[in-house]
């Protein structure tokens, strides 16, 4: 490496045995530094915002905001710093969610370290870094994309609905979505069947996707 000063990362994720794993394997390559920990999301930002970092490895799922939505919160504010989201999670929401928010890499917890490190090199480097299963999703997803018609219709959503798949759009669980909600985890369940029917759509991803197309949520 001809690099004059080390990749400076700030690592989010509510697992301390996970942060010291990583940061182990990081700071061995002697190119990257951990400047600092956050065991939950608000922490993530205030450490991002006051070190300026090159590198933000983030978890998603966090107490406080999300990874995701520490993402949202981080280029709404215009911050450059390189994002790369480091999770357990495969699903095509919290997927979509991600890339969308502006986060420059997607990786799994369960690839190696070598490929760890190597995301968080090309996200410095302003490479995007995906995982090849996650990148055969996103392959789907545009191709799901091109595949739906200009002239989609769907009927209307509810206002209880619209919010519900608002909160899919962000990558949040049925859990979190209950919660934050002030209803339980069956009830979400049960809206998501209804926008399914209402929309024609057999997935989360296919009912956010028509739902960006209609313009009844943002992304």
């Amino acid at each position: 490496m001809t690099q004059t000063r080390p990749i400076r990362v700030i690592l989010a994720d509510d697992h301390a045995v996970v942060r010291k794993g990583i940061r182990e394997f990081l700071e061995e390559e002697g190119d990257i530094t951990i400047l600092a920990e956050a065991g939950d999301g608000n922490s993530a930002l205030s450490l991002i915002q006051d070190h300026a970092p090159d590198v933000a490895v983030l978890d998603i799922q966090m107490p406080g905001p999300s990874g995701i939505e520490v993402t949202r919160a981080l280029r709404a504010a215009g911050s450059l710093v390189a994002i790369l989201i480091l999770t357990a999670y495969d699903d095509d929401p919290y997927i979509m969610a991600g890339i969308q928010a502006g986060a420059n890499g997607y990786v799994l917890k369960s690839a190696s370290p070598d490929e760890i490190i190597r995301a968080v090199r090309a996200v410095h480097e302003g490479q995007s870094a995906v995982d090849p299963s996650v990148a055969a999703k996103l392959m789907a997803y545009v191709a799901a994309q091109r595949s739906v018609p200009p002239t989609l219709t769907a009927e209307p959503l509810t206002d209880r609905e619209l919010e519900v798949l608002a909160l899919v759009a962000k990558g949040l669980t049925n859990r979190a979505i209950g919660h934050q909600l002030g209803i339980s985890d069956r009830t979400v369940q049960g809206h998501l069947a209804n926008i399914y029917g209402k929309m024609g759509a057999s997935s989360r991803t296919e009912a956010v996707m028509a739902a960006v197309k209609l313009g009844w949520i943002g992304v």
